[in-house]
C-alpha cells in the first residue's frame, strides 16, 4: 500500500477459524494500578467466560475458560508503558457483547462503542467498545448474521 488507501474490513479480508495460531497475549501495567486493572478484566470478560485462572499476587493473573487454556495475562512492571493499543475477543453471540459492555462499564471502563453492527466491517460485525482503566481499547465482537 501506498499510504494513501484505506484498508477496509471486509469478510473477504478476515476469515473466521476456529483455532488461533496465537497461544497467548498479553501487557503489563504499573505495580500502584494492577489491582484495578485486574479488577476491571475480572468482571469485564466474565461475559465471555475468561476468568482468572493463574495469579501470582502482585505480579500477574491469567486470564481464559480453564486452568489449562489462559491465553490473556496481565503484569505488574515498574517500567510499564501504557500503550493503548486495541484487543478484541471473540463473543459466542449478541447478548455476550452486550453483557461485556455492561459488566465493562460497570467495573469502570469508558464507553467508546456501544453494542451494534459495524458494517463498515462485514454485514455481520456485531461489536462494543471499552477503554479500559488503562486507556486500551478493548473489543468484544461477534459474526453471527442478525
Amino acid at each position: 500500500m501506498s499510504g494513501t488507501e484505506q484498508f477496509v474490513f471486509t469478510r473477504d479480508t478476515h476469515t473466521i477459524t476456529p483455532n488461533m495460531t496465537i497461544d497467548h497475549v498479553g501487557f503489563a501495567v504499573p505495580p500502584s494500578r494492577f489491582d484495578t486493572i485486574i479488577a476491571f478484566y475480572n468482571a469485564a470478560l466474565t461475559p465471555i467466560g475468561y476468568f482468572k485462572q493463574h495469579e501470582f499476587p502482585g505480579q500477574a493473573v491469567g486470564f481464559g475458560p480453564s486452568k489449562a487454556e489462559t491465553p490473556f495475562w496481565i503484569a505488574a512492571r515498574e517500567d510499564a508503558n501504557p500503550s493503548g493499543f486495541h484487543l478484541a475477543f471473540r463473543a459466542k453471540d449478541h447478548e455476550t457483547v452486550q453483557r461485556f459492555h455492561e459488566e465493562a462499564l460497570k467495573a469502570g471502563g469508558t464507553c467508546n462503542g456501544k453494542p451494534g453492527l459495524r458494517e463498515m466491517y462485514h454485514p455481520n460485525y456485531y461489536a462494543a467498545f471499552v477503554i479500559d482503566p488503562a486507556g486500551n481499547n478493548l473489543e468484544v465482537v461477534d459474526h453471527l448474521p442478525h
